[in-house]
């Protein structure tokens, strides 16, 4: 499981910044993709990483400002183009269907996929299966916008094979035998306590992808020991009644948030192009006096997210 930020600007496209996408790189749970908002400019962004267009399983917006999601209907079109037959969801506000559909219809947009939009109008589950759940809360931004909280189904041990073949017991059915915890017994009379040869089950990852918002107690519960927190950092910490007055937060708020909500790491995106690279490192370092592990990302930069060690 990874994280790939395609975009870390805030508003408008920067030199060094796109605007707002982030990709959640589910290639080896389910051989998937899904993607955090889309802003303009964001199917550029993912030719220049490794995602396959066909392999975005779900989309997740956050909220309807142009920043992320105005690079929608290009990706769906060019996802067409690219191979994508497999079904799209589209999750988001209401109103994004309404978006999409308005853009498709006018540009005479046809899909050679289906393409489900499922709008949110409350906080829940809004996907769940044998893998993940997907819910989300309402936050603070002036606008319908919402924070994600993906969580992965703790996995189970894994059969400890070389201690098997040490046992000279040949690979086959009576390997898912022990693997389910059975009792086996060997042609030879040895008797197997399967649970004996399975490892530690582990615990699901946990991560919350915020939209934009004022500092708010949605996000600590969004957040709540999340392996991977993602916050924005629009303003830095002097500049608190502006982040207020725009509906954002600042760098010691989203640090104040990943503190309280015992998270394990903080990454800083949605970063305002008036920052230079000084500033940025201030932004970081200001995070970093209340929450130690915070990282502020740049665009197409790789976060692994590892289970956790017991």
């Amino acid at each position: 499981m990874e994280l790939q930020f395609l975009g870390t600007g805030a508003g408008v496209p920067a030199k060094h910044r796109n605007v707002s996408s982030i990709a959640l790189k589910l290639l080896d749970e389910r051989n998937a993709v899904w993607l955090f908002d889309c802003g303009e400019g964001t199917q550029l962004q993912i030719l220049k990483s490794n995602i396959r267009p066909r392999k975005i399983e779900k989309i997740f917006i956050t909220h309807l400002h142009g920043d992320h999601i105005f690079g929608l209907p290009g990706l769906l079109s060019s996802r067409s183009f690219q191979g994508g037959n497999e079904r799209l969801e589209v999750y988001g506000p209401v109103g994004i269907a309404s978006f999409i559909r308005t853009a498709l219809k006018v540009s005479q947009t046809r899909l050679s996929y289906e393409l489900k939009i499922i709008e949110i109008a409350n906080e829940g589950t809004v996907f769940s299966d044998k893998q993940f759940t997907v819910s989300c809360l309402p936050l603070d931004h002036g606008i319908a916008s919402f924070g994600y909280r993906i969580v992965e189904a703790d996995h189970e041990g894994e059969l400890q094979v070389e201690r098997l073949k040490a046992l000279n017991i040949p690979s086959g059915p009576i390997y898912g035998k022990i693997k389910r915890g059975e009792i086996v017994e060997l042609p030879d009379g040895q008797v197997i306590d399967g649970k004996e040869y399975v490892g530690d089950r582990k615990k699901g990852r946990i991560v919350t992808i915020l939209g934009d918002t004022r500092k708010t107690d949605n996000s600590v519960l969004l957040a709540e020991n999340a392996t991977t927190l993602v916050h924005e950092s629009t303003f830095n910490k002097d500049e608190e009644k502006m982040a207020k007055a725009y509906f954002h937060s600042t760098s010691h708020q989203a640090a104040q948030v990943a503190l309280k909500a015992n998270v394990e790491k903080l990454i800083l995106t949605h970063i305002s192009a008036r920052y230079l690279t000084g500033d940025i490192i201030q932004l970081e370092n200001e995070a970093k006096e209340i929450f130690p592990n915070t990282k502020i990302v740049k665009d197409m930069e790789i976060i692994d997210i590892p289970f956790k060690e017991e």
